[in-house]
């Protein structure tokens, strides 16, 4: 199955080569998503245990052991820049280039096998296509390349076989779960960006009242401290000296 960047993807195309440029930024990029691939593998198997379809639990397990291999070979390469990378920025620009987002905190416990399959076909499928384009912008590091050119394999058959379980499982529903998952993802990408708009808004508006609204009252509460201190000595001058106080 041939695997192609989406459109959005590739018009960053630029800013994704930016991105994986810096060798320290790449190698914390690595590090998380070996976390997220590990998650999902853990959720795979906690899937495995929960189906009661036998070639689904079969599934599953390959599944989770491919994330967990996944997981092993991006802390890898990601130590291996760590040894040889200068100390650079921390800035990781991780909505630029999230990679797999796993199974998003999906409570895998609350799906059936329709919605799961469903929403892995699509995970799957969005994650091909990024670790793609990251291999079309590591011209600079040909052996992260190949670390994605692998994990890319394993990837293509993951978003092969959860779309022909789910046409197996639910023939005549497969494209509502379909639909019910692309929502679902559409809901949690929307959460994300305006969390991160309020964070931004909030930081903003806590630097314009730190530096521009609280140095007026500041001064203001100064001006009012030196009046209040010339008052009280003016009135211990004026006591009359042959008051017995």
């Amino acid at each position: 199955m041939q695997v192609a960047p989406s459109t959005f993807d590739l018009l960053l195309k630029p800013l994704h080569r930016w991105v994986w440029t810096d060798a320290h930024r790449r190698a914390r990029k690595l590090f998380r998503f070996a976390e997220t691939e590990a998650d999902g593998g853990r959720d795979l198997s906690r899937a495995a245990e929960l189906t009661p379809d036998a070639s689904l639990r079969r599934l599953y397990l390959r599944h989770a052991q491919d994330e967990q291999r996944h997981a092993e070979l991006f802390r890898q390469r990601g130590r291996q820049l760590l040894a040889s990378a200068p100390r650079s920025g921390t800035f990781e620009a991780n909505w630029l280039a999230p990679g797999e987002r796993g199974l998003d905190d999906l409570r895998v416990e609350a799906e059936s096998d329709e919605s799961l399959l469903a929403f892995l076909h699509l995970s799957e499928k969005r994650a091909a296509g990024r670790f793609a384009l990251y291999g079309q912008v590591l011209d600079c590091d040909p052996d992260t390349r190949a670390v994605f050119a692998r994990i890319l394999e394993d990837e293509v058959f993951h978003m092969s076989y959860t779309r022909r379980q789910l046409a197996r499982v639910a023939p005549r529903k497969q494209g509502l779960r379909l639909w019910q998952a692309r929502a679902g993802r559409l809901w949690k990408e929307y959460l994300r960006v305006a969390s991160a708009l309020a964070a931004m808004i909030g930081t903003l508006v806590l630097g314009i009242q730190y530096f521009v609204l609280l140095p007026p009252f500041a001064l203001l509460a100064k001006r009012a401290a030196r009046r209040e201190g010339r008052g009280f000595r003016a009135s211990r001058a004026a006591a009359p000296l042959e008051s017995q106080y």
